[in-house]
């Protein structure tokens, strides 16, 4: 199909963060991302422009029309709404971009959104550099490492209306957090957290690694803003996994310059946590999904997922188990959660995290494994391989061999089988 060209101004595009925390500044996307590049890779689909021409200004009766789009609409709301209104007026302005077009669309704009997510968005040369910097810092240490992108800031907490033990600092702390989204109705704590809608606990998330099969002297790099509780609620998490770092620990003096810009921290989070052997993603945001899929796109890295709904009354009980009927009980939770290549299959979830329009498919016959040159596969058990690089295929392969011997290989016990993730 051909694609409706547009103009788009991008130095409008701003990258509006969940967090409102003091003193902090919210980067534009020019000082995020390079833009001639993104404006260089979409040219064949979209007319990007940096600014409105001064004549189109001058020409305009009215400040440019805002509007904001309902989540999750379908292209025919932009058609039948948006596009009167950009005739008439020449310029719109959209004031949200997050979750603003449907789940499931055209397999064409599928495609568009993947060449968005994979392809045009890149980061600015210093935050690219750094961020490679970091990732071989953590190489320089450890050849594998897991990357745990933790989610436990104050708003975060707020905003999910979830309670962790502090007793009434906590729900005071909290409450007033809370009261910046007037909307947010009144929830039940325990009900979110039997619901799988409350982020674990940095213990919880080291206790789960653990059960998994991950021993203490696993690499760990924690992605994260301001923790709640701060170091003690990291302390936990630190005596679980000894090798502990972060981009403040690995950086230094390399990053103050960053240090006023909430998104750029964030952009230096992602790009460690995409180059990780293992991602954890602790919540279902934006920044989890994203990688989540763009993982999978680029080569089918494992990211885990915590299964919280599950997982919440086991670690209620777990002072009632021994620790090999609490690692078992884990691992079954988990099922489904491990980051398996069958988890990818089209109408599942969000399309940001599982993009499968985008993933090149083509069986062949387990027997040709070995001699196989073909870039589309499929493993004896039917699971389907994306077009990878061979790095990414071997890896997919690897994972697809195990699932077929085991039904679910505990992730650690997987690795160890494959490679020298976990010391000796």
């Amino acid at each position: 199909m051909n694609f409706v060209r547009y103009q788009n101004i991008v130095n409008q595009l701003h990258n509006h963060v969940f967090t409102k925390i003091p003193n902090l500044i919210c980067s534009d996307f020019p000082n995020v991302f390079d833009v001639n590049w993104f404006i260089s890779i979409l040219s064949k689909d979209v007319t990007i422009i940096k600014r409105i021409p001064d004549k189109v200004m001058r020409s305009m009766e009215k400040p440019p029309y805002t509007m904001r789009v309902p989540r999750k609409s379908e292209p025919e709301y932009y058609l039948d709404q948006v596009m009167p209104i950009l005739l008439r007026r020449r310029v719109v302005q959209l004031t949200k971009f997050d979750y603003r077009l449907a789940n499931n669309l055209d397999e064409e704009l599928q495609k568009l959104r993947c060449r968005v997510n994979y392809h045009a968005l890149r980061f600015t040369k210093r935050i690219q550099d750094l961020g490679q910097k970091l990732v071989s810092r953590m190489r320089k240490m450890s050849n594998r490492f897991i990357a745990v992108h933790l989610r436990f800031e104050p708003d975060m907490l707020a905003f999910s209306g979830c309670y962790y033990g502090g007793g009434d600092k906590e729900r005071y702390e909290l409450g007033e957090i809370r009261k910046r989204w007037a909307t947010l109705p009144d929830l039940s704590p325990e009900g979110e957290r039997q619901r799988g809608k409350c982020p674990l606990t940095p213990h919880e998330v080291g206790l789960m690694l653990r059960a998994l099969g991950f021993r203490n002297d696993t690499y760990l790099y924690v992605a994260s803003g301001e923790i709640y509780g701060g170091e003690q609620t990291l302390q936990p998490l630190r005596e679980l996994f000894p090798n502990f770092y972060t981009k403040e620990m690995l950086a230094g003096e390399e990053l103050q310059p960053f240090f006023p810009f909430s998104s750029r921290l964030a952009a230096i989070d992602y790009i460690v946590c995409d180059e990780s052997n293992v991602f954890v993603a602790n919540n279902n945001g934006n920044m989890a999904k994203i990688l989540a899929g763009r993982r999978r796109y680029m080569g089918h890295k494992r990211t885990i997922r915590p299964n919280a709904k599950k997982l919440s009354s086991l670690f209620m009980a777990r002072n009632q188990m021994d620790w090999g009927t609490f690692a078992r009980k884990v691992k079954s939770c988990q099922r489904g959660f491990m980051g398996e290549p069958e988890e990818m299959r089209p109408g599942r979830g969000e399309f940001y995290e599982y993009p499968s329009s985008c993933i090149c498919q083509k069986p062949f016959k387990y027997a040709d494994l070995k001699n196989s040159n073909d870039k589309y596969r499929t493993s004896k058990a039917g699971t389907i391989v994306p077009e990878t690089n061979d790095k990414g295929m071997k890896s997919l392969q690897r994972l697809n061999e195990s699932s077929v011997r085991e039904g679910l290989v505990p992730l650690a016990e997987e690795i160890i089988e494959n490679g020298n993730f976990l010391p000796g």
